[in-house]
């Protein structure tokens, strides 16, 4: 048997397999490049499809008939959904449409177990295509060459549609001109649940159809969804027949890779899609206006040079009415900031400053109870908290300072957990070794993928971090004598607080270490970020161009924040194996990244203490709640998401501002775009 003989199955199985990602892809793609909706659901949405079709197959035509159109109109029906959700985020960016949609996402999934079961379900298909045909000398299933049939010819109508009909113009005027669009008398939000339906159902027509392919079960959505991101970057938004295409270059991976290169196969797909994005990045200029969110007009550091200037002047005209007031008025964001005695603050100024620290000593109090409080089980929760915590806090100086929302900060996550493991179990297991290896293994591994991250923008940079989050994910299922693969690492020994110590065995011990290195790495990022690094940082979010402009290494700062941010996500990984005592590719998946993110947002995007205090919600509600309702933590995990998006768009920092803090003084100049903490600041 020659070469072509020994990889004819597997590459006619990539078609099918690449086909039927692409049936997939369309209605990603079409959602994201038409509608304007990162949908991180549409994997569900698939699902829905599959467990629908698999339901009412019987092995005759007419279940096959019946299962796809029920398996279309029900995940038509949640792609038009899908659109009511999101409308109201329509002004908030992509970020919050893919928390929502993921939290959607794992609402769908566990309701669809518990209605399906947790087992993969047989499909039946009819008998004149449970059968297979002669190909080139070789047996193959004659459903997968149909389906690739299909395939084909949906490829072609959907061309025919998008280019040639009345109703491919108002879609993709939807996209281009929504209120040239509503000029011709089409509404543009009907044309918008219009394309959610019409990708849901592609979407679902994939499933019912694909499910002998890839059947329905636990793990299906995440599958699909992951693989057809990566086609939907490689083919791009502009043209159906390259995603077409692209698709088929994916199944291929999947399965001809697989039989030629096994050792390399799980790295390809996320590594080409990572160049890509990196390729595409290098060939546009990084966002003009800033790529905090602001004004393309704006100019906050204009504004803030002007404000500075008027009250230099302001100090030099009137130093009598100073001296008779006993004060120096300073102006800043929104009005008077504060007001300096000529000898040193007055009550007002300290009031503000401990108005700032009052949360963080609170929330220290209350961490430094817990032993008292709780139970051993509940304690160790707490541990984990706090290690999920730091990734919460590193995810925000990236998102909320540095302008770079990420879904891979799992990545030196796992780097720091690992290189922890396996120093315990090479014998070093003194505390302070182990976090200060952790983090520098952390910090390195953010150099090498610093370069790929800092010139993206807005969901650019969001699919760059995944894609590294993959590739580490795949790297550590594939070398398993440094991370145990699959099953992970055990069995090292405990972590000693100090040389010379113990191993720390009892929960309070270990929860007393991982509070004091939390504290010590919490404290000493505050400091950075209200130190003049910090506002320089805050400043090239925000005005990106003019502080270009005005020769400032804006790559350099963003660099050394991704380096900083990695390093302090190598601790969290640090502590977590010494609070865990084990470790696993679980522990540093995409969902954990997707909750870290989570937990950034909840606390507001710049609040350190708030992205803490999510970490501790999202623990709280994912391992104490869910254990009194079993089966059910995706579910509460998935309200959680959606709650936190619609209930708390500034996060908990937002709340404490919007409540606490005084408006700006009337007639008070301020800068536009501006957030609701100042740029430079930390809220507490």
């Amino acid at each position: 048997m020659n070469l072509l003989d020994a990889h004819l199955v597997p590459a006619v199985d990539g078609v099918a397999y690449g086909l039927l990602l692409f049936v997939v892809a369309a209605g990603l793609s079409l959602a994201f490049g038409t509608a304007g909706v990162l949908n991180l659901s549409h994997g569900m949405l698939y699902a829905i499809g599959a467990y629908t079709g698999a339901e009412l197959s019987d092995g005759t035509w007419g279940g096959l008939a019946v299962g796809l159109a029920a398996g279309t109109a029900a995940a038509a029906a949640a792609g038009a959904g899908l659109s009511a959700a999101t409308v109201p985020l329509a002004r908030r960016g992509h970020l919050a449409q893919a928390l929502l949609t993921f939290g959607l996402a794992l609402i769908g999934g566990n309701l669809l177990i518990e209605f399906f079961g947790a087992d993969e379900l047989p499909v039946r298909v009819p008998e004149a295509l449970d059968s297979s045909v002669t190909l080139l000398g070789h047996r193959y299933p004659a459903y997968r060459l149909c389906f690739i049939l299909m395939a084909v010819l949906l490829a072609a109508f959907g061309t025919w549609v998008l280019t040639r009909t009345r109703v491919g113009a108002a879609v993709r005027a939807s996209a281009d001109d929504p209120q040239m669009l509503a000029t011709t008398g089409h509404s543009p939000r009907a044309v918008h649940t219009g394309v959610l339906a019409a990708a849901g159902a592609l979407a679902g027509a994939a499933g019912v159809l694909g499910a002998p392919i890839i059947g329905p079960g636990a793990g299906t959505a995440d599958t699909v969804l992951m693989l057809s991101l990566v086609v939907v970057v490689l083919g791009g938004l502009r043209s159906l027949w390259m995603t077409f295409f692209a698709a088929i270059a994916v199944g291929e991976v999947q399965t001809l890779g697989v039989s030629l290169a096994p050792d390399w196969a799980p790295y390809l797909l996320f590594a080409a899609m990572a160049a890509v994005l990196i390729l595409r990045s290098q060939f546009t200029e990084p966002a003009t206006a800033g790529h905090g969110g602001g004004d393309a007009g704006s100019d906050p550091v204009e504004w803030l040079r002007r404000r500075l200037s008027a009250s230099f002047k302001e100090r030099g005209r009137g130093s009598g009415t100073a001296e008779a007031d006993g004060v120096v008025r300073s102006s800043g964001r929104g009005g008077p900031l504060s007001r300096l005695p000529r000898g040193g603050p007055d009550d007002s100024t300290l009031a503000s400053r401990g108005r700032q620290a009052a949360p963080l000593l609170i929330l220290l109090v209350v961490l430094i109870a817990l032993p008292a409080l709780l139970d051993a089980y509940s304690l160790s929760l707490a541990g984990s908290a706090l290690a999920l915590g730091l990734l919460a806090v590193s995810v925000t100086i990236l998102t909320g300072y540095a302008g770079l929302p990420t879904l891979g900060q799992t990545a030196p996550f796992a780097v720091g957990a690992y290189a922890t493991a396996n120093l315990a179990d090479a014998g070093w297991t003194v505390g302070p070794v182990q976090i200060v290896v952790a983090a520098i293994a952390a910090a390195l591994f953010s150099v090498v993928t610093g370069p790929a991250v800092i010139r993206a923008r807005g969901t650019t940079v969001l699919m760059i971090t995944l894609a590294i989050g993959e590739l580490a994910s795949a790297a550590i299922n594939q070398m398993k004598s440094v991370t145990g693969g699959a099953d992970g690492l055990v069995g090292f020994p405990p972590t000693q607080a100090l040389w010379g110590g113990e191993g720390m065995i009892e929960e309070d011990q270990v929860y007393n270490y991982a509070l004091v290195v939390a504290v010590v790495a919490v404290v000493a990022t505050i400091a950075v970020l209200r130190s003049p690094a910090g506002k320089l940082l805050t400043g090239s979010r925000n005005a990106e161009a003019r502080m270009r402009a005005s020769g400032h290494p804006v790559g350099r700062y963003l660099f050394m924040a991704h380096i900083g941010a990695g390093a302090l996500a190598g601790i969290g990984g640090s502590l977590m194996v010494t609070v865990q005592q084990y470790l696993s590719p679980a522990d540093v998946g995409f969902e954990i990244a997707a909750f870290a993110l989570l937990a950034a947002v909840i606390g507001g995007s710049t609040s350190v203490i708030g992205g803490l205090l999510g970490a501790g919600l999202i623990v709280f509600t994912r391992d104490w709640v869910a254990s009194s309702w079993p089966g059910h933590g995706p579910l509460l995990l998935g309200a959680l998401f959606v709650a936190a998006v619609y209930l708390l768009p500034r996060g908990l920092a937002g709340l404490r501002l919007g409540t606490g803090a005084r408006g700006p003084a009337k007639g008070a100049e301020l800068p536009p775009g501006h957030d609701s903490v100042p740029a430079g600041k930390v809220a507490p």
